[in-house]
C-alpha cells in the first residue's frame, strides 16, 4: 500500500455499527467492562482511547515503523524520550534544534541529573568525540531548525550503534513523506504533529515512532504514567490533517523551491538555507536520504534587525507567526521567536544572526507568495 493510500485508510476503517465511512469520536474517559478484567481493549482513556490508537496505528504505517505513541505536544513526545534516561545518563545532541528542545533538556530536564553536550559541528567524527561511557543517546534534526543542515541518519545510527546508544530523529521538517529515519537505522522518530503532519495550525500534537517492542513498552508506561496525551478531538484533527499530507507536502516543496531560487537573486539577500538548491552544502546528502526537500527555507537579510522589522512589516501573505507547516505561509524571526531561549552565545556559534528569518512556505499560489516577498523587500531596501 503505498503513502497516500495509508494515510487515508490505515486504522480508519468505517464505524462497525453505523457504517459511518469517518470513524467517530470517542469521548468517553472510562469504559464499560463485562466482568473483573474482561474489557475490550480499553478501560480508561489516559491509558487507551480508540480514537487515539486509530491515530497511531495510521502514523506508524507513514513512518514504516512497529509502534507509534501519540502525544500531547512534540515537547511532550521529546521529554518522554528522555525519560527513558536515569540520573548520570548523557545525551548528545545536535546545537542546531528547534529552541523548545533546548529549553527543554538544558533547562528542565538537565536538572533531573540527566547531561547533555551541544555538538556544533556537523560530521561523524564530531559527534563521535563528544560520547562518554554514559551516552545513551544521540538526538538530532535533520534538516535542522532552522539552518537546515542536512546529519547523515545512516552514518549516525552506525555510530549509535557501536557505542551502545539509541538514536532519535527529529523527523518534524521533513516529515515520513520525504525522508524515512526508521529505514536509515535510527532508533526513535520524534515528530511535532502541531506541523506538517496536522498541516492546518489548529491542533497541537506530538508522536513517537518506532520498532523496538522493549522501548516502545518502557514509553507506552511513560505515556500512560505521565498523562501527557491528546484529547481524541485533537487526534481525530489530526487524522484528518494527515490524509492530505502527501498532496500539501508536494506543493509545499514546488513552492519553496522556487522561492528559494528567487531569494538567491535578490542583492538584499546575503544567503538562502534551502536543502533543495545545488549551492546548499547538504545538497547531496538530501538527495540521498530524503524523497524532496519540504516547505522551509531561511535566509539572511542584509541589514540586520533594522532591516528586518521593515521587512516583516512589508508582508501581506506571510503572518509574522512561530510554528510552520500549516497550509498558510509564515514568517519567523528565530532570534525573538523559536529561539529566544537559546543564550545569545549560543544562538552566535550556530549561525542563528540578527538577519536570519524562516519561511514556512504555504500552499497558496506561488507567484501570489513571491510578489508578496518581493514587496516586502522592496520595504527593507
Amino acid at each position: 500500500m503505498k503513502f497516500s493510500t495509508k494515510a487515508i485508510h490505515v486504522g480508519q476503517n468505517a464505524d462497525p455499527t453505523t457504517g459511518a465511512t469517518i470513524p467517530p469520536i470517542h469521548l468517553s474517559t472510562t469504559y464499560t467492562q463485562a466482568g473483573l478484567g474482561q474489557h475490550k481493549g480499553f478501560e480508561y482513556s489516559r491509558a487507551q482511547n480508540p480514537t487515539r490508537q486509530m491515530l497511531e496505528t495510521c502514523l506508524a504505517s507513514l513512518e514504516d515503523a512497529h509502534f507509534a505513541l501519540a502525544f500531547s505536544s512534540g515537547c511532550a513526545a521529546a521529554a518522554a524520550v528522555i525519560q527513558l534516561l536515569k540520573s548520570g545518563d548523557h545525551v548528545v545532541a545536535t546545537s542546531e534544534v528547534y529552541g523548545g528542545s533546548y529549553r527543554l533538556f538544558e533547562l528542565v530536564l538537565k536538572n533531573n541529573g540527566i547531561n547533555f553536550s551541544w555538538v556544533h559541528g556537523h560530521s561523524v567524527d564530531d559527534f563521535a568525540a563528544a560520547f562518554t561511557p554514559h551516552t545513551k543517546l544521540l538526538w538530532i534534526e535533520t534538516p535542522t531548525n532552522p539552518l537546515m543542515t542536512l546529519l547523515d541518519i545512516k552514518k549516525l545510527a552506525q555510530l549509535a550503534k557501536s557505542r551502545g546508544a539509541l538514536l532519535a530523529v527529529d523527523n518534524t521538517f521533513a516529515t515520513p513523506y520525504f525522508q524515512s529515519p526508521l529505514v536509515l537505522g535510527a532508533d526513535l522518530v520524534v515528530h511535532s504533529t502541531t506541523k506538517y503532519i496536522g498541516g492546518h495550525s489548529d491542533v497541537i500534537g506530538g508522536a513517537l515512532m518506532l520498532n523496538d517492542q522493549s522501548v516502545r513498552d518502557q514509553l507506552y508506561f511513560i505515556q500512560k504514567s505521565v498523562g501527557a496525551v491528546p484529547s481524541p478531538f485533537d487526534c481525530w484533527l489530526t487524522l484528518r490533517g494527515v490524509k492530505t499530507l502527501a498532496l500539501r507536502m508536494e506543493q509545499h516543496t514546488k513552492s519553496a523551491t522556487r522561492i528559494a531560487q528567487w531569494l538567491t537573486e535578490q542583492p538584499q539577500i546575503e544567503r538562502v538555507y534551502f536543502p533543495g538548491l545545488a549551492s546548499h552544502t547538504g545538497h547531496a546528502l538530501a538527495t540521498q536520504q530524503m524523497r524532496g526537500f519540504s516547505g522551509m527555507v531561511s535566509f539572511v537579510l542584509r541589514g540586520g534587525r533594522p532591516a528586518v522589522e521593515k521587512f516583516v512589516t512589508g508582508l501581506q501573505l506571510f503572518s509574522l507567526a512561530e510554528s510552520l507547516g500549516g497550509v498558510e505561509s509564515l514568517c519567523c524571526y528565530p532570534t525573538l521567536m523559536t529561539h529566544a531561549a537559546v543564550p545569545p552565545a549560543e544562538r552566535e556559534k550556530i549561525g542563528i544572526v540578527d538577519g536570519l528569518l524562516r519561511l514556512s512556505v504555504g500552499i497558496e499560489d506561488t507567484d501570489d507568495l513571491v510578489e508578496d516577498l518581493a514587496r516586502a523587500l522592496s520595504r527593507a531596501s
